[in-house]
């Protein structure tokens, strides 16, 4: 029988500690001088205690290690409670939201995605607007541990290759998810850090400074205005760029960098992958404006890069509505949202190593045909490809694009437009936050969609932000049998 005592502990520990965290948004709403801080202290007593409820219920069944099947569920589990108990302070507070909206933003906010149903950011109390922005903060981190400490051991989508590039730590994989998240945390911090510095030093507020900073870095998007970056141009606008770029390599590699290894950052094809592919999309898109608009050209590369870079990271800022541009940059735009960064980051998405997985398969597969006895060894990073790394690179990169198209057909059954519809599963799976079209594009938001299509939409983050098969798999009697 399934135990799912250790599983609750844990969700019933990070339940306790976000309510904890809930105080620093309330001392921010008291120094602002509004009454919004009473909404703040109420959800954080509901959460602490309901939290600490539970972990009490559970700690009896604590031996230090889970086995897979329990893996597969906390993983789950974290991201379908945490948003119900971060969704609080939205209901109790100045926004009113019901339920599905405030269940919604929450689920947005942690898993990275930048959706929002909320208008009139710009006249929230400050203390819901650095909730939005600690949310996903909270929620960057945590897929890093994720990606890095339990993606690998699950063999989940192709992660399984980079066991070997993760911490060399003894013991089972809890204690070993708690030693990644100590040095990940570290080097989290100090982009943030650094990031808000950088903001401040270009112009930026403290409190914008703040808030974009922690959603920069977690390639969240979400912002405290509702023209979100426009109100930033020039050096901002570069400064941003550059962090969020550093968000989308793989955290190890800083983490090695700090210990003195600069080689693995600059070898990694990953790397060198995503950063040219971005490169090439700007030049093309830039190049497009110059040529078919006549447009001037340092705007047509700042915009063109500061846009690219927002969407293929998923982060989802937006300076402008390149909507405005063209169908050639728009379905650039479109495309560029299923890239991804690298795995190991904050990005979501297919991931870059997935299509080098795939087009070096497809590569070995022609040099077959061309010659029938030839013995090809599919080979990443110089190390050689196992057989069940490709196998589940080719599952996950079907199902998701299988999830894609029923998303958007249930989505289509609400009543919403096929442009609507398809950008709305794209974003939502792949965690990018705006889509296209005059509802939800780059200048709108998910606020008049109706209550169906929101559930179906948080829905599809959740499942995207945990690489699908992590959620799907618990929906296979065979799982529960094991």
């Amino acid at each position: 029988m399934f135990d799912f005592r250790p599983v609750g502990y844990l969700i019933g520990l990070l339940v306790a500690l976000l309510g904890m965290t809930m105080v620093i948004p309330m001392l921010a709403d008291l120094y602002a001088g509004n009454d919004h801080a009473g909404a703040f202290l109420e959800a954080m007593i509901i959460t602490v205690l309901i939290g600490g409820m539970i972990a009490l219920a559970c700690a009896n069944a604590v031996s230090g290690g889970m086995r897979t099947q329990q893996l597969f569920v906390l993983t789950t589990g974290v991201w379908v409670v945490l948003p119900i108990f971060g969704a609080l302070p939205f209901m109790f507070g100045a926004t009113g939201a019901n339920i599905t909206d405030s269940y919604f933003e929450s689920m947005s906010g942690l898993t990275t995605t930048g959706s929002t149903v909320f208008s009139g950011l710009d006249d929230l109390p400050v203390g819901l607007l650095l909730w939005r922005s600690m949310l996903q903060w909270f929620g960057g981190i945590g897929i890093i541990v994720v990606a890095m400490a339990f993606l690998p051991e699950l063999r989940v989508g192709g992660m399984q290759i980079f066991r070997s590039e993760s911490f060399d730590t003894d013991g089972k994989v809890l204690p070993r998810a708690g030693e990644i998240a100590t040095r990940i945390s570290v080097v989290y911090l100090v982009l943030t850090v650094s990031c808000g510095l950088a903001y401040l030093a270009s112009g930026m507020t403290l409190f914008d400074a703040i808030n974009l900073a922690m959603t920069t870095i977690a390639t969240g998007g979400f912002s405290t205005h509702d023209m979100s970056f426009e109100i930033y141009q020039g050096q901002i606008e570069l400064v941003a760029m550059v962090f969020m770029i550093l968000a989308s390599l793989p955290f190890v590699r800083y983490v090695q960098l700090l210990a003195g290894a600069t080689q693995p950052i600059l070898s990694d094809s990953q790397v060198r992958t995503f950063v040219g592919t971005l490169f090439v999309l700007i030049l093309i898109v830039a190049g497009f404006r110059v040529v078919l608009v006549d447009h001037d050209f340092y705007v047509a590369f700042r915009e063109a890069a500061f846009n690219l870079t927002s969407i293929m990271t998923g982060t989802g800022f937006s300076s402008t509505d390149y909507q405005g541009w063209g169908g050639f940059p728009v379905a650039i735009f479109f495309f560029a949202g299923l890239i991804g960064g690298c795995a190991g980051s904050t990005c979501c998405s297919v991931k870059i190593f997935r299509y080098q997985l795939l087009f070096s398969s497809i590569a070995n597969q022609i040099r077959r045909i061309h010659s029938p006895h030839g013995v090809y060894q599919l080979k990443y990073a110089g190390r050689s490809v196992s057989e069940d790394v490709i196998s589940s690179v080719m599952v996950f990169l079907t199902l998701f694009m299988v999830t894609l198209g029923v998303v958007a057909v249930l989505l289509s059954a609400t009543g919403l437009d096929f442009i609507t519809s398809v950008s709305g599963a794209a974003t939502a799976i792949a965690n990018v936050g705006p889509g296209l079209g005059d509802t939800i594009g780059p200048v709108g938001n998910f606020a008049t969609l109706n209550d169906t299509a929101k559930w179906i939409l948080l829905s599809a983050m959740l499942v995207g932000r945990l690489e699908l098969l992590v959620v799907f798999v618990l929906f296979t009697s065979r799982f529960w049998r094991a």
